[in-house]
């Protein structure tokens, strides 16, 4: 069985107005297991925090990276953490 882990994920490229954090929501309930979200920065960047076995991080970041994604990712950077917990589900924010 897989740590639970906590992923943070900045992804910059043409990735706001073009359904970006939906389908990112998206993924993350299809991979299953996860919480956390999906948030706009006021600097074109979406923000990606995913919670959940450290296996299902991966396919996510992996999805982020490399992946049939709306709009044009020009690049990922991710940190990695400890769950802190206090999510309900993945959000769109």
């Amino acid at each position: 069985m897989s740590e639970d882990v906590r992923l943070v994920a900045w992804v910059r490229g043409h990735v706001q107005g073009v359904g970006f954090r939906w389908f990112t929501r998206a993924k993350a309930l299809e991979i299953g297991g996860l919480q956390g979200f999906a948030l706009n920065l006021g600097d074109g960047r979406v923000q990606v925090v995913a919670e959940g076995a450290r296996d299902r991080c991966d396919r996510l970041l992996e999805w982020l990276q490399d992946g049939d994604t709306p709009g044009r990712v020009e690049g990922v950077t991710e940190i990695w953490d400890t769950p802190r917990g206090g999510y309900d589900g993945f959000a769109i924010r």
